[in-house]
């Protein structure tokens, strides 16, 4: 997950956000990376989609080199920035693929912004929110972090994230992952740790959406399991449905030329 060039910048109400971009063509691709990692975990659909394709990868605000700044963190500030981005660099409509916290910032912005959606790709990521159960981890977690620091919470979360076969046969994947994890500044993940808790729902706004969407998630993903995809497919009307063999919640990484086969199958007709 080596970074392809020196990143970019662009500011955003005074904050930089640090991006990377490759290719040509008319309509983009974004790719909006997951939590708690930055834009480098997009290397391998960037190398692999450049050479046809107007790529970009950018650092949601707080991560990588993307400065934080003084809002609340919410997924509605993150879908904000992501129209703002898009602004910044006039672009009027892109092709938009998220992981995880990235695909609920598509889903946020796509409800609120759809004219500058041509098409969308979510992978490994669900439009349901939060149960109270599920709340109250996060709550726990931030507990944990705001006593112990990192290293325990980057450990349970890679074992979390990966599938079995990958926790062993990938140990230097698994091992880039962690430190992503833990050069994140403790303030940044338990602020978007609460953005998470308290995102909404997103199923209902995406009935009314006829954006294609190509959704893809790993067959072993314990984090969005295979039926909040299922769920994705049959709510959004335009959408198709890929999973991923050997891999869990990452799969654009466990298994990324299956991951990049998918997008280029789907990418050409709207980009031809």
């Amino acid at each position: 997950m080596e970074t392809m060039q020196k990143a970019k910048m662009v500011q955003l109400h005074g904050i930089n956000i640090s991006y990377e971009e490759a290719g040509k063509g008319e309509i983009p691709v974004i790719f909006i990376h997951g939590f708690p990692f930055d834009k480098s975990t997009w290397q391998p659909q960037i190398e692999s989609l450049k050479k046809n394709y107007r790529v970009i990868a950018y650092d949601i605000r707080g991560f990588g080199g993307s400065g934080k700044g003084e809002e609340k963190l919410s997924i509605d500030l993150f879908a904000s920035d992501l129209i703002q981005f898009m602004d910044a660099l006039n672009i009027k409509k892109a092709i938009v693929c998220g992981l995880s916290m990235g695909g609920y910032i598509v889903m946020n912005a796509v409800g609120r912004f759809p004219e500058r959606f041509e098409a969308i790709i979510l992978s490994d990521t669900q439009c349901i929110a939060d149960s109270e159960e599920n709340k109250k981890k996060r709550y726990k977690t931030i507990d944990q972090i705001n006593k112990e620091g990192l290293e325990n919470f980057a450990e349970g979360f890679v074992q979390n994230v990966f599938c079995r076969e990958t926790l062993e046969n990938k140990k230097e994947l698994v091992d880039e992952v962690k430190h992503l994890i833990l050069k994140t500044s403790p303030d940044t993940i338990t602020g978007t740790l609460k953005a998470l808790a308290e995102r909404r729902e997103t199923c209902t706004s995406l009935k009314h959406v006829n954006i294609p969407a190509l959704i893809l998630c790993g067959k072993e993903d314990n984090v969005t399991p295979l039926s909040q995809s299922e769920l994705l497919n049959n709510t959004l009307s335009n959408s198709t449905m890929q999973t991923i063999d050997k891999a869990g919640h990452l799969s654009n990484l466990e298994q990324p030329d299956t991951f990049n086969d998918h997008i280029h199958s789907f990418l050409p007709g709207f980009l031809s």
